[in-house]
């Protein structure tokens, strides 16, 4: 019987900073569409602000991961974690329906995921 797969810190880390750090960064890119009157200088630099604490999340996510996940694995995480981000925020936030069509190309992009995650082990 195979040994369990260990499960440490630089194999957590990546996940819950890029969370944390998808949330920031969805924030930073969505959150004055519902400002549209406020002048895009401020949108801009409150959006600098915001994206700053997500870039103190994501150096280290990426640093710490990249002694257990390559470069590609992490990108790939990202990327599937922003889409979830993305996707409640659209819904809760800026109340737009997520479609058949959302949910069909984002599980293709999952199925992608899938098959970089697939050689591991």
């Amino acid at each position: 019987m195979p040994a369990a797969p260990s499960v440490s810190w630089p194999h957590v880390a990546p996940l819950v900073l890029l969370v944390a750090s998808n949330v920031f960064m969805t924030l930073a890119w969505y959150w004055h569409l519902k400002f549209k009157s406020a002048p895009i200088l401020v949108v801009i630099l409150v959006s600098w602000g915001i994206a700053f604490i997500e870039y103190c999340l994501a150096v280290p996510a990426n640093r710490i991961g990249h002694s257990v996940y390559s470069a590609a694995e992490l990108k790939t995480m990202q990327e599937v974690i922003t889409l979830c981000v993305f996707a409640g925020f659209s819904v809760l936030y800026l109340g737009e329906p997520l479609t058949w069509r959302h949910a069909f190309g984002f599980a293709l992009i999952a199925a992608g995921a899938g098959l970089i995650f697939s050689g591991r082990g």
